[in-house]
């Protein structure tokens, strides 16, 4: 069956969803975006995610027309529309159409993109038996060039990241930042588990704040778990107990080798299940 895609002002058939070929987002990646997960027909953490939008458009000056419950309601139709029990939303923000110059005032009207699907998870034996990560050489982007808070339709960071760990053939690739610290992953925040402890890279040192990462670390908390926000160096992770990564996609997933290098056992640990299955009733609820 053909999605209904909500397209600026209304939902419009999957064929009819189309934008110009001078829209900035296609000519600069000129715009924000959001990942949601839907969870038996309701959307996780909508509130969180659309604030999270609203704030990576405020400060890349890109005005949205819509009010938050303008918003929130589209979403819900559109996720309503297509009969989305489980799956997944894109929303995107892009500037509109403009000229081929930078200058982006040129734009009038900006256009919103919302697409409600299944989404294709990894495999569930990655649940099982964890997955394998390599250091990428890409490092995150600069935070006085590109604040890695922001989430732009401008991913190339990420993606050439994420090309070494195809290259590598392995799940993801561990990204750092431009004083060595551990950033996040190409597409997931990183945590890793030491002595009982669970320990996260600060948002300060050129990770998103990532919305999975923000309801884990809750979770652990509310469950008597330890979470610490400190710098981390590929040592902390090499010498650590256990090493999972969060995101709206993976949820919670163990990380078991990383640079070839076992990771604790070498398997998911009781840590990692004991956070994933927190989340899995959480999000389930």
């Amino acid at each position: 069956m053909a999605l209904k895609i909500w397209l600026d002002q209304g939902l419009v058939d999957e064929k009819d969803a189309v934008v110009s070929v001078f829209d900035r987002s296609l000519l600069y990646g000129d715009g924000v975006f959001e990942g949601i997960r839907v969870y038996s027909g309701k959307v996780f953490e909508l509130q969180a995610h659309l604030r999270r939008l609203y704030e990576s458009a405020a400060v890349i000056r890109l005005p949205i027309a819509m009010t938050l419950e303008q918003m929130t309601e589209a979403v819900e139709k559109t996720v309503k529309a297509n009969a989305v029990k489980d799956g997944y939303i894109r929303l995107i923000v892009t500037r509109g159409v403009g000229d081929l110059g930078l200058n982006p005032f040129v734009c009038k009207d900006g256009k919103v993109i919302i697409i409600a699907d299944n989404i294709q998870l990894y495999p569930e034996a990655f649940y099982e038996t964890g997955m394998k990560v390599v250091s990428a050489s890409t490092i995150r982007n600069h935070p006085l060039a590109l604040p890695p808070q922001i989430k732009s339709l401008n991913y190339l960071n990420n993606i050439l990241a994420k090309i070494e760990s195809v290259d590598a053939g392995v799940g993801e690739a561990i990204m750092y930042n431009h004083l060595g610290y551990v950033a996040e992953a190409t597409g997931d925040n990183v945590f890793i588990v030491k002595d009982g402890t669970v320990y996260t890279p600060p948002i300060q040192a050129g990770s998103l704040d990532g919305i999975t990462r923000r309801v884990v670390i809750r979770l652990a908390e509310q469950d008597g778990v330890c979470v610490i926000e400190k710098n981390l160096t590929r040592f902390d992770l090499y010498l650590a107990d256990e090493m999972f990564l969060t995101g709206t996609a993976a949820e919670v997933i163990g990380v078991v080798e990383m640079d070839g290098r076992p990771i604790g056992s070498g398997k998911p640990g009781p840590m990692t299940k004991r956070l994933r299955n927190l989340f899995f009733k959480a999000a389930h609820s």
